[in-house]
């Protein structure tokens, strides 16, 4: 099995089986909302940070594949991390959608299926959109608690 077969396969597995899929109702979680007109992709993240540590994400939407199992690779890559390093994790997978160096070190698992993307520029938005969410929901609730 090639590595584009392997990538499509778990990209498919995440979007039929998502993890971390759907919102609970919990005010101590941060909640953002993303929608790209462009292709109709609509997510929305729910995110608890404790301390500095991202302790859940939560995440429901609709649109394509790559939009819904980004959302769950996500969510699996990015709890339990601290803050900060989550938005470096983040800024690495930014990096990786568009072909551009990114610290690998960072990159591990599920979320390195998406380097492809890069060659259908359109659906870089597709892949990015949970990501900002959440990316959005940090620093406002860093903000917050910095305030």
């Amino acid at each position: 099995m090639n590595l584009d077969h392997l990538y499509r396969a778990v990209i498919m597995e995440h979007y039929k089986s998502p993890l971390h899929k759907g919102l609970i109702e919990d005010p101590s979680y941060f909640m953002v909302h993303l929608h790209n007109p462009s292709c109709g992709d609509d997510m929305t993240i729910q995110v608890k940070v404790t301390g500095h540590q991202i302790t859940d994400i939560r995440h429901e939407g609709t649109g394509c594949s790559i939009c819904c199992s980004s959302a769950s690779v996500m969510s699996e890559t990015l709890i339990n991390k601290e803050v900060n390093e989550a938005l470096k994790v983040i800024d690495a997978f930014y990096n990786l959608l568009m072909a551009k160096p990114y610290d690998d070190t960072l990159l591990i698992g599920d979320a390195l299926a998406y380097g492809g993307v890069s060659q259908f520029p359109a659906r870089i938005k597709c892949a990015s959109l949970a990501w900002k969410a959440l990316e959005q929901g940090l620093i406002k609730e860093g903000e917050s608690s910095n305030g």
